[in-house]
């Protein structure tokens, strides 16, 4: 393969792989450690 094969492949791969961990992190198991700072500070 050529070089930039490999880079036309890699960085939609390296974007799909932080979507889907942002994803998860956001709506998956990670996200009931979360704290809603706007509510903690509600007056």
């Amino acid at each position: 393969m050529e070089t930039s094969t490999l880079i036309a492949i890699f960085i939609p791969s390296l974007l799909v792989s932080f979507t889907r961990y942002a994803l998860y992190t956001t709506f998956g198991q990670p996200s009931q450690q979360l704290r809603d700072l706007f509510e903690e500070h509600e007056d």
